[in-house]
């Protein structure tokens, strides 16, 4: 991942609304959820709902299915696990940062 796509996905994360919609598609998986669920489950507008959600897509965080006549939208966990990684490629000099946390207990 480039810095730049880096900083697009934590600026659209950067936002209460947009935080809880994405972990909300975190939780549903991989089948995703409609806007109404989500609307329903979150308590935002549908409009609101629909600004945040194009915010996420825009972002690569989410992707945008038609199923029919409703709209499926799911987490892009390939995405996710790619910034993810980016934020901790350097994470411990290298090491697992488990081994390092032993290490660092041990010699206090």
């Amino acid at each position: 991942m480039e810095e730049k796509a880096a900083i697009l996905s934590l600026a659209a994360l950067a936002q209460v609304a947009r935080l809880r919609i994405f972990r909300a598609l975190v939780g549903a998986g991989p089948q995703g959820m409609t806007p109404g669920s989500l609307s329903a489950s979150l308590g935002v507008p549908a409009s609101t709902l629909s600004f945040h959600l194009k915010e996420l897509v825009r972002a690569d965080l989410v992707s945008q299915e038609r199923d029919g006549r409703s709209l499926i939208y799911r987490a892009s966990f390939e995405h996710m696990n790619d910034l993810l990684g980016y934020l901790s490629a350097h994470c411990c000099q290298g090491e697992s940062c488990l081994v390092a946390v032993v290490a660092a207990c041990s010699t206090a």
